[in-house]
């Protein structure tokens, strides 16, 4: 009987051994995977290293490649184009003026009413008009007979349809698309991009175009000026408040403009503007840097692109990249351990993450972060995802987030260094950056990634205060504005109406 009892005490040991033996196993093997996946999170962190005197480096290497980009043309990365806008809105412009925006497969039709006083609160009009996929690719003359009769049967609803005749209207016309501006009002087509392909207006002038086929639908409409949608905004910013100097776009693409001396523009030596300055469109996505954070997901990005070894920076900071940015290192953490479970083909398809999507699991505040499980089940089709993991995604989007705002935020810093407004101009005598009289200055935002994403804004406007210092920061005031390329072009056409 002895024999027996100690037999079974050996077998219940044996089997306890055991069951512990798989426990620590799971527990080892568990441990292992969220080493792999920490260990992907660390290098993702170090690889966006965005600590203040780096980010001191991108403005100098900014304001650096503005100097280049200004000296000669294609000295710098920075195209730095030069737009002839030397007499930006104020306030003061009175009439109704209208816009028209042609930024891909549709455009808009816009009035603007001005009373003479700055009003925060502009009276205007729109009416949006899909393109039609034949007249994309056909003739120049069947693309802007479209767009006049268009803007045709918008002037005839104006009161009662009698006033289609009433005087020459003033029109400005923002253009997004590649052109070399040669005037306030006209500009040379480079090449079509978005869908269109009109051979025959390649190299010719995008506005006399449009206004050629005004005259052949009997308005006495003058277009005015012919827009970027940047300068636009930063059209807008200036009517609000004659202290905007710069304007920057940062939503799905992004670029910035800035108020600039003319006597600076060496490459255009003996251009005479009437007010000594001129706005410069930067194309500040295709800035570079080594100075800039860059990793392994960026690179691998970069490569599978249309434009390889282009928009650098556009794609480390704009809304079209970061959501596919976050989608691959999610990717790498799943190869490396199965924390999300199976591999979800829907991982491997670039660009499925938007990045409205990634910005709503970033602010997820729910306790139990439901938001991210219903986006990772929405999209990558991956359920179950255990509360660990989620807020291991949430801390891949804050990364990429904090990244993208502290190099905007540097990008802009270099724009006030290059014109002297950043605090560091004309220190003599020991003096300090406090006892500077800084001028109050404005830079006019618009996009969605700023105005919609909260974290992204703070981020931004945290890392201005560390840069600049706060007792500088203070005096720099970021202010949205919207609808540049509409109400942007309507108004400087009024300011260039004759």
């Amino acid at each position: 009987m002895g024999r027996v009892v100690v037999g079974v005490a050996v077998t219940v040991a044996v089997a306890t051994c055991a069951v512990a033996a798989v426990v620590v196993g799971r527990r080892v093997k568990s441990r292992r995977k969220w080493k792999k996946v920490a260990n992907v999170v660390r290098e993702l962190e170090e690889g966006c290293d965005t600590r203040v005197g780096r980010l001191r480096q991108v403005v100098d290497a900014m304001a650096v490649e503005m100097h280049a980009g200004l000296a000669s043309e294609g000295g710098s990365k920075l195209k730095m184009l030069l737009t002839f806008v030397d007499n930006l809105p104020n306030g003061t412009e009175k009439g109704t003026y209208y816009a028209l925006h042609l930024g891909g497969t549709n455009f808009r039709v816009l009035r603007v009413q001005l009373s003479g006083q700055p009003t925060s609160d502009l009276d205007n009009e729109v009416e949006r008009q899909p393109i039609p996929q034949n007249v994309m690719t056909s003739t120049s003359e069947d693309l802007f007979d479209f767009i006049a009769s268009s803007l045709k049967d918008f002037i005839a609803k104006e009161g009662d349809g009698s006033n289609i005749s009433q005087g020459r209207r003033e029109l400005g016309f923002t253009f997004s698309f590649p052109v070399k501006q040669m005037s306030v009002s006209s500009g040379i087509l480079i090449k079509w991009t978005k869908g269109f392909s009109i051979v025959d207006m390649v190299g010719r002038d995008v506005a006399a175009c449009l206004q050629e086929a005004l005259i052949r639908n009997g308005l006495d409409v003058r277009v005015a000026a012919l827009v970027n949608d940047t300068v636009g905004t930063l059209a807008v910013g200036h009517y609000h408040d004659p202290d905007t100097v710069a304007a920057i776009i940062i939503g799905t693409g992004t670029n910035a403009c800035y108020l600039e001396r003319v006597d600076a523009i060496i490459k255009c030596q003996g251009l005479l503007m009437s007010s000594g300055r001129m706005v410069v469109n930067m194309e500040w996505g295709n800035f570079w840097s080594s100075h800039l954070p860059r990793t392994s997901y960026d690179i691998d990005l970069d490569a599978a692109s249309p434009n390889p070894n282009d928009q650098g920076f556009e794609k480390m900071i704009s809304g079209m990249y970061l959501g596919d940015l976050v989608r691959r290192v999610i990717l790498r953490m799943t190869l490396e351990s199965d924390m999300f479970g199976p591999i979800s083909p829907k991982l491997s398809m670039p660009f499925i993450l938007r990045t409205p999507l990634m910005a709503a699991m970033h602010e997820d505040n729910t306790p139990d972060l439901r938001e991210v499980a219903r986006i990772l089940n929405d999209i990558f089709e991956i359920p179950d995802v255990p509360l660990k993991a989620r807020k291991i995604v949430v801390k891949v989007c804050d990364v990429v987030t904090r990244r993208a705002a502290r190099l905007a935020a540097a990008g802009i810093v270099g724009i006030l260094k290059k014109i002297g407004r950043d605090g560091s101009g004309g220190i003599t005598g020991g003096r300090s950056r406090s006892d500077m009289k800084m001028k109050r200055t404005v830079v006019a935002i618009e996009g969605g990634l700023y105005s919609k994403y909260t974290l992204f804004r703070e981020y931004l406007r945290d890392a201005l205060n560390e840069i600049l210092g706060e007792d500088i920061a203070k005096h720099v005031i970021l202010k949205v504005t919207e609808d540049g390329s509409g109400i942007g072009a309507a108004l400087l056409a009024a300011s260039y109406s004759s």
